[in-house]
């Protein structure tokens, strides 16, 4: 049996129940084969890949608030930190009730390879418990934060971890959890990223994964001899990175004309109405029905009573931004026999494995999320330096930093797939490309 097959295997068997993170490493473990049977000795030897597939810390604990009644509630929670080869941990803290301990140890490894990919020294990790800020109260979702981040102080700091915002955790979350963190410590620091402006927030971090998201799917349709003006696009989702895709898209040019929340989607064919849109998500956190109600050229789909999505579409260029595992292969065969030329992830794995496969095989252009939405994360590591240089950088000078970042990550995995005979797999790039630094960092620093 080879390494890879071993160590996937060992994977399985270490950590049952946990589909997510055996997805992620067999996706990444399997598009480096050539890589690691070229070094098996050495990796062998050095448990390199058994050390790489297994968490750095996992830190689970409990979380008791209480609620505008009185009643108290515990959430469970957790800080993944996974690999620290290359700089502090770095990773979002996702507050969602479908998250669980394989959801975060998936996305804390695709962290690992996201964040090599960038250039900049930051690590993977990633957090995140099962409290549901929709519904709650200004009170609760505090309570909850206050309590969240007394555990969580114990072990993070500017050097060591550095969680952002992900799903759930946008600016209220963030700045309550930061006000708690000062408490404690008496310390102002950079220990979070994605905070507000007035106390260390970076500008351009809001849009960042959605303009990123478009800097890198851009740079490739034009190095595979394709404009994106005049294009036609559908995203999935509705939070940050959704609507600043679908911002950037239609400054490049082109015309998004769906986005998504849980219980329904909207077909809008003159293209999405972004000050509206920010409206109803951002300002009044409703529901895409309202959007509808208030946009005579769009359609409303419910989920629930009609089975029917987003990629059922005619587009040219599809970019998903809800979840993971969103994007089956069903929605795959749909687009690709509607002439869809592109897929850039903006979302953290939200195409199936077989979907992937279906694309690549269907010689679609198909971007992973480690690479496609690295922008978020890469925008938080120099809201890190700005921090560290007590500095504020104009809104141009980050998403000019932002736009190198994408651009060289595009080439970068580009050249990866190619110089491993993988010409346009990149799939197999970004995990070639964000790996070897990671390993080279690992084998540098000896068995720790």
């Amino acid at each position: 049996m080879s390494y890879v097959d071993e160590i996937y295997e060992r994977v399985v068997k270490q950590n049952p129940a946990q589909p997510e993170f055996h997805q992620a490493v067999k996706e990444v473990l399997d598009s480096l084969r050539v890589v690691i049977e070229a070094n098996e000795d050495v990796y062998r030897r050095e448990a390199l890949l058994e050390r790489l597939t297994t968490p750095e810390r996992q830190v689970l604990f409990r979380v008791p608030w209480v609620d505008d009644k009185g009643q108290v509630q515990v959430n469970n929670a957790m800080r993944i930190q996974f690999n620290s080869a290359i700089g502090p941990y770095k990773g979002g803290l996702r507050l969602h009730p479908s998250v669980n301990l394989g959801i975060i140890k998936f996305l804390g490894f695709e962290q690992i390879f996201k964040n090599s990919l960038t250039g900049l020294p930051i690590g993977g990790g990633k957090g995140g418990s099962d409290f549901d800020p929709k519904g709650k109260s200004d009170r609760e979702v505090m309570a909850f934060c206050q309590s969240f981040m007394t555990e969580l102080s114990k072990y993070v700091s500017t050097d060591t971890d550095v969680p952002a915002g992900d799903i759930g955790t946008g600016a209220r979350e963030i700045g309550y959890m930061y006000g708690q963190y000062k408490r404690l410590t008496t310390k102002y620091e950079g220990v979070l990223t994605g905070k507000g402006l007035s106390y260390g927030g970076s500008l351009a971090r809001t849009e960042a994964t959605g303009y990123g998201l478009l800097y890198l799917t851009d740079e490739m349709l034009k190095c595979n001899g394709v404009d994106i003006k005049g294009k036609t696009v559908a995203v999935s989702g509705s939070g940050n990175v959704a609507i600043y895709a679908i911002e950037k898209a239609q400054q490049l040019g082109a015309n998004p004309v769906t986005c998504s929340d849980s219980t329904g989607w909207v077909y809008d064919p003159e293209g999405i109405d972004v000050a509206l849109l920010k409206e109803v998500k951002e300002v009044k956190r409703a529901r895409l029905t309202e959007y509808a109600a208030q946009r005579p050229s769009a359609q409303y789909h419910d989920k629930a009573s009609e089975g029917t999505n987003q990629w059922e579409i005619k587009v040219d260029i599809a970019l998903p931004c809800a979840t993971q595992n969103e994007l089956n292969i069903d929605d795959a065969k749909k687009l690709v026999a509607n002439g869809v030329i592109a897929v850039c992830e903006g979302a953290n794995m939200p195409t199936t494995a077989d979907a992937t496969e279906f694309f690549q095989a269907s010689k679609v252009l198909f971007v992973p999320g480690k690479a496609a939405n690295a922008g978020g994360v890469a925008t938080s590591a120099l809201e890190m330096s700005q921090n560290s240089e007590r500095l504020s950088w104009t809104f141009e000078e980050v998403d000019a930093k932002l736009k190198d970042i994408m651009v060289n990550i595009y080439h970068n995995i580009d050249d990866a797939s190619k110089k491993y005979g993988m010409e346009g797999n990149y799939v197999a790039g970004a995990n070639i490309a964000g790996f070897l630094k990671v390993a080279d960092a690992m084998m540098a620093q000896g068995i720790v």
